[in-house]
């Protein structure tokens, strides 16, 4: 355990909120997908409100939650990607810079799903196969990057030495 560390608030509650439940509709509408319409639906929709709360809190809320204090330049992401080839990348308090892309890419998908499915609730995009072949694709791609996002935050937990789901339950890492 460490001795001389300091815990630091470093996640506020509404982001743990937003991760928790955006876990919980990816995961209720991917597994309601075939045989639960209404509810598919609704957990989309969940998403999709989830999505527009943390891209306003992304520039109104705490420290570690605005993008401007977490979303990398290009330079700065590749230095680091770098450095984690060589096993030698540094330790951040908030998101790495390859985390943060991460998060990027995973709000972008979940818009895309949650856009192109309520598309097809409409007029104008019930029955369509291009609609229904974007939205099943990019669900299918957030599905992958979940994967990568899990085996990430084990890799990161190891390396580092600190436990990144109980971080994002509790908000609280060690300095």
């Amino acid at each position: 355990m460490r001795t001389q560390a300091k815990p630091v608030k470093v996640w506020d509650l509404p982001v743990r909120l937003f991760h928790w439940s955006l876990v919980a509709c990816f995961a209720g509408a991917w597994l309601s997908s075939d045989d639960a319409e209404a509810l598919h639906q609704w957990l989309g929709y969940g998403a999709l409100g989830l999505i527009a709360f943390r891209l306003v809190w992304g520039f109104v809320g705490s420290h570690h939650a605005r993008f401007a204090n977490f979303v990398p330049r290009p330079g700065t992401l590749a230095a680091y990607v770098l450095l984690m080839l060589r096993r030698r990348e540094p330790r951040y308090l908030g998101h790495n810079p390859a985390a943060a892309v991460m998060i990027l890419f995973l709000i972008a998908m979940v818009a895309v799903i949650g856009t192109t499915g309520w598309l097809m609730t409409t007029d104008w995009g019930w029955g369509s196969d291009p609609l229904e072949t974007i939205h099943e694709g990019a669900a299918e791609l957030a599905l992958a990057a979940v994967g990568v996002h899990i085996c990430a935050a084990i890799y990161e937990s190891l390396r580092h030495r600190e436990n990144l789901v109980v971080a994002m339950i509790t908000g609280i890492k060690w300095r």
